[in-house]
């Protein structure tokens, strides 16, 4: 046992020896602070950069329906390459993409929220904060682009700015395959312009937007340097674009006038508003709108059929006898949409009975969507097709689900899940891709609402010898937004990538006929009833580039991209060796 005095002089020295460290330690604390500081700053863009990339969300989403200002994507991109052309470090430039791609998915797609208030009974705010998560995932990609060519800049240059298209459209092709969804890809802003979007033909949507982002590029190339060299790259570029588009836009021949149709198809848009506690007797009136409607359009289109029998003489009786035994002999296809009327086919007898009674009775076949079985007590959302004998020939099980409508894209442990999940459906994907016959020899591709915006779904149906497509849709539960106009924009791309007609029929509009060439005709409005009557025949022009090879021109863009950043990532370490 140490004595009192030993012990004193001990502690004395204890505390003489902290009180000396203490100021040791509050220093590594402050370095450290420091560090973490100095860290954070250097992924956070100057002001001015981030009000560049502000601007750049800013008149992307007015490119886009509804504001429909298509001019501006054209230019909306450069103040984005601007700053990130600027950036000291490419961390920065990563922060400014994410912000502005963010903003930009918030801003055209703000309408996700609208089920989820008007129907998930969710307060406003609460919606509008579950939307953060899904545009910050998103808003990833166009980071990505962004510190890619950043890095790529800074290595090489300000003339890395011709890397942007394709590294761009690499980022949409890699948002299409990891996250599932290709909305609002920048190539779409011009979907209601058919001259500038037949480059479609061999490179889908994302072709589009390389010509877009060539034109951007070589104006932020120009807001830089305007010696001879940049004039030179710029204006190349320009013309590039221009010949490329002139020479996509030169399509095949017209079909032959007066050429006798393959089959009549009457689209139905109900207009069934959106209720989930419809009673019995509710049920079965919209049941008989829906077979009232298809009457009076078949009546309507077997004494005046447009097209080629518009050229007989009906004056003359036996010309008018012969034109009415050849319109009988013509095949009919009611077509209904998507809709919230759940019909089941395969499970409600009485219903079975109707549709079969009404195609025997008008000689039609009838094409609706279905809540059919699916294995271990799931369900299809499905396409359904009767045929004029009143059996079912062909289904088609929707392969692609809408997110938050027909499942939860969320992890089931993770908390938003729980407040999402009471108000969406669990739905089976299907994995076929089936055609549905039209008529005796024609074959028709039928895919479902959100399908569109997959353009490997209407590709397929047309690789497969579909002679036309027919997309069958309910946005109504998504009221009167934007989403209308975005959703048609789909549909028009999956017509020119696969030169074919695409027939979008809706509940609640808007419903049109859309021409291999992404000419948008006969279109419905909106939450309103109505009924059109169009002609089809068997497809004569051969498969598109895009039909036969796909996102081939993506893939080559993807593999530039990759070995650009290689090659620069080489020469790095080589400079520092």
């Amino acid at each position: 046992m140490c004595p009192p005095r030993v012990v004193s002089v001990k502690l004395a020295c204890v505390q003489k020896v902290v009180s000396l460290d203490a100021p040791a330690a509050t220093t590594a604390a402050g370095v450290r602070r420091a560090k973490f500081r100095a860290g954070v700053r250097a992924f956070v863009p100057a002001r001015g950069h981030a009000v560049l990339a502000l601007l750049s969300a800013f008149l992307l989403i007015l490119s886009f329906p509804d504001f429909d200002l298509w001019p501006l994507a054209w230019v909306g991109l450069v103040p984005l390459l601007v700053a990130v052309a600027r950036v000291e470090r490419a961390r920065q430039a990563f922060m400014l993409g994410w912000l502005a791609g963010a903003l930009f998915f918030y801003g055209s797609c703000w309408w996700l929220t609208h089920s989820m208030i008007h129907y998930g009974g969710l307060p406003l705010p609460l919606a509008y904060a579950l939307l953060v998560p899904v545009v910050l995932i998103v808003g990833l990609f166009p980071a990505t682009f962004a510190l890619t060519l950043a890095h790529l800049c800074a290595r090489r240059g300000i003339y890395a700015l011709v890397a942007a298209p394709p590294l761009w459209a690499a980022s949409e092709w890699a948002r299409l395959g990891l996250t599932g969804q290709l909305w609002n890809a920048v190539g779409y802003s011009q979907a209601f312009h058919p001259a500038l979007i037949q480059t479609a033909t061999w490179g889908g949507v994302y072709a589009v937007g390389f010509c877009i982002l060539a034109i951007n590029a070589a104006l932020t190339l120009l807001y830089f340097k305007r010696d001879a060299r940049s004039l030179a790259v710029a204006g190349l570029t320009s013309v590039a674009v221009a010949l490329t588009i002139w020479l996509s836009a030169r399509g095949e021949a017209a079909p032959p006038l007066n050429r006798p149709p393959d089959a009549v198809v009457i689209a139905v848009q109900p207009n069934v508003s959106v209720n989930f506690g419809r009673s019995p007797e509710e049920t079965a009136a919209l049941v008989s709108q829906h077979l009232e409607m298809s009457h009076g359009a078949l009546n309507v289109a077997s004494k005046d059929l447009p097209g080629w029998y518009a050229g007989i003489d009906v004056r003359d009786y036996a010309a008018r006898e012969a034109r009415n035994s050849a319109m009988l002999a013509v095949p009919r296809l009611v077509v209904w949409p998507e809709s919230p009327m759940n019909f089941a086919y395969a499970n409600d007898r009485e219903f079975r009975a109707l549709v079969g009674d009404f195609a025997r009775r008008e000689r039609a076949s009838v094409l609706f969507n279905s809540l059919e079985p699916a294995p271990a007590g799931g369900a299809y959302n499905s396409a359904v097709l009767v045929n004029e004998a009143g059996r079912l020939v062909a289904q088609y099980d929707k392969i692609r689900l809408l997110p938050f409508g027909e499942y939860v894209p969320l992890p089931r442990w993770f908390p938003p899940a729980w407040l999402v999940s009471g108000i969406v459906g669990e739905f089976t994907p299907g994995t076929n891709y089936t055609l549905l016959p039209v008529g005796d020899e024609t074959r028709a591709g039928v895919f479902i609402c959100f399908e569109s915006a997959f353009p490997s779904i209407a590709r397929r149906f047309t690789d497969a010898g579909a002679d036309v497509l027919i997309n069958i849709s309910n946005d109504g539960y998504l009221g009167e937004t934007p989403v209308l106009r975005q959703h048609l924009a789909n549909a028009v791309f999956r017509a020119v990538e696969n030169r074919r007609d695409v027939l979008r029929v809706t509940n609640t509009g808007i419903s049109a006929r859309i021409s291999p060439r992404g000419v948008v005709g006969d279109a419905t409005g909106s939450f309103q009833p109505a009924v059109r009557t169009w002609t089809i025949t068997r497809a004569t022009g051969g498969k598109t580039f895009y039909t036969r090879r796909g996102d081939l021109f993506v893939a080559l863009c993807a593999a530039l991209s990759i070995l650009l950043i290689a090659t620069t990532i080489r020469r790095t370490r080589a400079s520092k060796q």
